[in-house]
């Protein structure tokens, strides 16, 4: 029986994780878009994966659950790369909940029950979750814990509440890594271990379209004030989802690792910090 990565969302970050940890077994694709799908399977075949696709939305529990049919059709799944999500710039906040925050919630309960003893995951959140204002203990647990289909009634996410799509983002990336927490109590029953990685700003084209767009100078300000001084690269999260997926990171789950040059650090304690 083979062992299937799936890998949902195409993008950069979530190709070098797969990279990283993919060699020897299959790697499922799945994505929203057939062209993204189709410029991925060619880099990954080229360099010698087996790879098969798949289209996905994951705001829907129904495509959902086909992919995760899809994957146990073709054999055991060891590891989920979950990278899809949209940004700022690209959608209303709306929809940035429902695909962020909702949209993780489904693929971590849906793959959670289905995930092989010794698997592991890992959700690309974002170093947005670390730049939103500490929440109360009872809106922590209500993201981190209400049933996947209630999530998007809570009163902290209605319309007159998140009317900003930064705010949107910011709470959906706070959230992922709180359901994440939560996810691997029950993911550890099954023996399969799950993290979230905060990356900061990662050359990607979804970044570029960030830099480009009505937040461009506030990135670039915060690369320039960073202790890094600089963008990270879809490589270097690639190696820091090796580690946790692999026998390396045996003892690593429940967590949120921020990988973002310093700029978090610049915003809560240096030249980023709110006056």
């Amino acid at each position: 029986m083979k062992n299937i990565i799936v890998l949902i969302g195409a993008g950069s970050i979530g190709q070098a994780i797969a990279r990283s940890v993919s060699a020897g077994k299959h790697v499922l694709l799945a994505d929203l878009r057939q062209d993204n799908l189709d410029a991925a399977a060619k880099i990954l075949s080229d360099a010698g994966f087996e790879v098969s696709t798949a289209i996905v939305d994951v705001s829907s529990r129904k495509s959902v659950k086909a992919l995760v049919d899809t994957a146990t059709t073709i054999g055991s799944i060891t590891g989920v790369i979950h990278a899809a999500g949209v940004s700022p710039t690209q959608e209303s906040p709306a929809t940035i909940l429902k695909v962020d925050l909702y949209g993780t919630a489904l693929v971590l309960e849906e793959f959670g029950n289905v995930i092989a003893q010794g698997g592991a995951g890992v959700v690309i959140a974002s170093q947005s979750g670390h730049r939103l204002p500490a929440l109360t203990p009872e809106q922590n647990k209500a993201l981190a814990t209400t049933p996947v289909d209630e999530l998007l009634a809570l009163p902290m996410l209605q319309p007159d509440q998140v009317t900003d799509p930064l705010n949107a983002y910011q709470i959906s990336k706070r959230g992922n890594s709180l359901r994440v927490m939560a996810e691997a109590v029950r993911w550890g029953k099954r023996g399969a271990r799950i993290n979230t990685i905060s990356p900061g700003i990662i050359i990607t084209p979804l970044a570029k379209d960030e830099l480009n767009g009505p937040r461009g100078d506030g990135y670039r300000r915060m690369i320039e004030v960073s202790a890094a001084k600089r963008a990270g690269t879809p490589d270097e999260v690639g190696v820091v989802g090796a580690l946790l997926m692999g026998q390396d990171g045996a003892f690593i789950t429940g967590s949120d690792f921020l990988m973002d040059g310093g700029v978090t650090a610049a915003y809560w304690y240096g030249e980023l910090a709110p006056k």
